[in-house]
């Protein structure tokens, strides 16, 4: 039977995470069979079902618009997918913190156990994830007629998001049930690449020792580089950034073509987050440092004196 996939969108665009999602859906299909569906809930979202219908690969499009569904409530989306779930064998969203509130309420509805924040597919019911805070790769057999997968994306290649023509069927679903309310959103509003999707990033941790220091050191080279910036758990729970900051285990999972870690240890909730990175630089003064086990480049220094040298060269 086929796969439904669930779109990341913001009603205007499709995010990323769809892409690496429907290549994990793909992989499935090609052991277990079926044709790849995208479902994309919003509202007003007809232009990301269009661009959803380009994705390689993609067999069919289902466009929900409706005002319940305007903010992605999950109390909303879940009932939608458990509906549409008689079709399909295999419900998968991306590990995002939209799909990890969704998806467990779609297995719930449907009476399955869920198969969390895959690396990859093994056969039509086996697949691979981390445990451990990604200290050890888990091999999982699911047995349930119906499968709940959420997706690590940055485990699967990006599907071509051009070069197809799926058709886009508009559908209906049960609408707003009641159980809770959209009352607001403060986003945060940056002019530099967003964190998960960024090629580049630039991390700082605890030794920056203050807000103020951390972005006088951390954002010049940013922006040199053209790069996003991220930050150490202890960075973030030392107030010097936001929450939305965090790259870790509690954080958000990335995988860039280069991550810069200044002045970051290296503990193991920190390395979950970014161990996937093409390219890894370390900057530490501490040559014992964890973070120079993973690092491709190593350099052992002060950060106050090396990184703004390194940016005055960038150029």
């Amino acid at each position: 039977m086929n796969i439904l996939v669930l779109a990341e969108h913001d009603n205007s665009t499709l995010k990323d995470a769809t892409l690496a999602t429907v290549s994990a859906a793909r992989a499935l299909s090609s052991h277990a069979g079926g044709d790849v569906h995208v479902l994309v809930a919003g509202e007003g979202c007809r232009p990301v079902a269009e661009a959803a219908a380009r994705i390689e690969g993609v067999a069919k499009v289902l466009c929900a618009s409706d005002p319940a569904y305007a903010h992605a409530l999950a109390e909303n989306v879940a009932p939608l997918v458990a509906g549409l779930m008689a079709d399909y064998a295999t419900f998968m969203a991306p590990a995002t913190s939209r799909g990890k509130n969704i998806a467990p309420r779609v297995a719930a509805l449907l009476d399955v156990a869920q198969v969390s924040d895959i690396l990859s597919v093994e056969s039509a019911d086996t697949f691979t994830r981390p445990i451990y805070a990604g200290n050890a790769i888990a091999t999982v057999r699911t047995l349930d007629a119906k499968k709940v997968i959420t997706v690590r994306g940055t485990a699967f290649a990006k599907a071509p998001a051009s070069g197809g023509s799926a058709p886009v069927e508009e559908i209906s679903g049960p609408g707003d049930a009641g159980l809770s309310t959209f009352r607001g959103a403060e986003l945060t509003v940056s002019a530099r690449p967003e964190l998960t999707s960024a090629k580049i990033i630039v991390s700082g941790g605890r030794a920056l020792g203050s807000g103020e220091k951390f972005h006088a050191i951390i954002d010049p080279l940013a922006d040199k580089l053209g790069a996003a910036v991220g930050a150490s758990r202890a960075a973030v729970d030392a107030g010097y950034v936001p929450n939305d900051y965090q790259v870790g285990q509690t954080g958000k999972i990335v995988a860039p073509e280069l991550y810069v870690a200044v002045g970051i240890s290296g503990a193991i909730q920190h390395l979950a987050g970014m161990k996937d990175s093409k390219t890894i630089v370390a900057i530490n003064k501490d040559e014992e440092a964890p973070i120079f086990q993973v690092a491709d480049i190593g350099l052992v220094g002060d950060l106050f004196q090396v990184v703004p040298e390194l940016t005055e060269k960038l150029g």
